[in-house]
């Protein structure tokens, strides 16, 4: 094997590691995806919404506004997005 052969692979491991940390850093930031991104809407979908979703954080009252692990702003609990996953 020549160091150019090393250098190469080297190399595109090296641009692997950083386009995988550039493509899935800003999902792990608490709530940085856009609203319009996950097409958020201040209504229920199918009897599914945000106050009985694992990422949903409620607000001081059970009908204040919360926030969410993932979707940035603020969250209703009536709200819904194609993030929702049921509590379990």
């Amino acid at each position: 094997m020549s160091n150019s052969e090393v250098l190469s692979r080297r190399t595109l491991l090296s641009a692997a590691a950083a386009a995988t940390t550039v493509f899935f850093a800003p999902c792990a930031i608490a709530g940085s995806i856009p609203q319009k991104s996950v097409k958020y809407q201040t209504t229920p979908n199918d009897g599914r919404q945000c106050s009985g979703c694992k990422l949903f954080i409620p607000g001081a009252t059970p009908d204040a506004n919360g926030t969410c692990k993932s979707v940035a702003g603020d969250i209703t609990p009536n709200g819904w997005c194609v993030l929702f996953s049921a509590k379990t």
